[in-house]
């Protein structure tokens, strides 16, 4: 195991050196490496022929976006209706060991892959754009609830900053980073990046999407949204700091934040989900 470490570990630093020597000679194609390494996911996609069994017996839709798909898996249940949202290099499959507590209620539960994961189009994964499928998402089903874990726990929080008259009456956010500046940040150390290569990633962010860095925070996105939640991070997430997941609630007015330990970054947990349920499910 400490081989393969130290293995990685000299492959992602050499990348970032010859990032960084390419960027004296050729910043355009330097930032176009460095860009594609941070938005484009190396597993998570699925085929219809390899399909985890948790997704075979289920009603699936594709849905458009412009020049998009994205795929929809539907477990059938009562009028209450729960939109399950996954994170980074993953798909609608990781969803499988919490399905059982969710369908306690009776609900119908959807999930949905994100941009460039599972079933869905694409190679490029950013927050716009998934809020993007979301939005289609919530639009066509209606849902009442929605879950998101990891960077689809942060699209679920821009979704409801920007459609905040949506369907969706409660919320529910597990182990989801804050903010993008943070993001990038840790991933120049990770490669060790020159200070030109973040400069051009800021840039390339600005030009595109049209906001800066440290504009895009779930912090702030937090402070507009009024609908009750949940936000539950452990503390010893390794994937994304504890700390982001305090930042989104210390602007949320209705949220309760939830501290675990010993469950990493997954969140699966039979008693967190006991305590999401009696929050979901409650009687107003």
């Amino acid at each position: 195991m400490k081989i393969k470490k130290r293995i990685r570990f000299v492959i992602v630093k050499t990348i970032g050196q010859y990032i960084n020597i390419l960027s004296y000679f050729n910043p355009k194609k330097a930032l176009q490496l460095s860009y594609a390494l941070f938005s484009q996911p190396r597993i998570g996609k699925l085929t219809k022929d390899n399909l985890p069994n948790i997704l075979k017996n289920t009603t699936s839709e594709r849905l458009k976006y412009k020049d998009h798909h994205f795929q929809t898996y539907i477990w059938e249940g009562n009028e209450n209706i729960l939109l399950l949202v996954h994170g980074w290099e993953s798909n609608s499959s990781r969803w499988k060991k919490s399905l059982s507590y969710l369908q306690k209620s009776g609900s119908t539960i959807i999930a949905l892959d994100a941009p460039a994961h599972g079933q869905s189009s694409g190679i490029e994964f950013n927050v716009p754009l998934y809020t993007e499928f979301i939005n289609i998402a919530v639009k066509k089903y209606s849902p009442n609830i929605i879950i998101g874990h990891s960077i689809g726990g942060s699209a679920c929080v821009y979704h409801q900053y920007l459609f905040p008259n949506s369907s969706i009456k409660k919320m529910v956010i597990l182990g989801a980073p804050s903010d993008l500046k943070t993001l990038i940040i840790n991933y120049v150390q990770l490669l060790s990046l020159n200070t030109k290569i973040f400069n051009l990633l800021e840039n390339r962010y600005l030009e595109i999407f049209n906001f800066k860095l440290e504009d895009f925070s779930g912090r702030i996105f937090a402070s507009n949204i009024s609908i009750p939640g949940i936000i539950a991070h452990d503390k010893s997430d390794k994937i994304v700091s504890f700390d982001e997941g305090k930042k989104i609630a210390s602007r949320w007015k209705k949220v309760r934040f939830i501290e675990t330990e010993n469950l990493g970054h997954s969140m699966n947990d039979a008693d967190l989900y006991k305590e999401i349920n009696e929050f979901l499910f409650e009687k107003e």
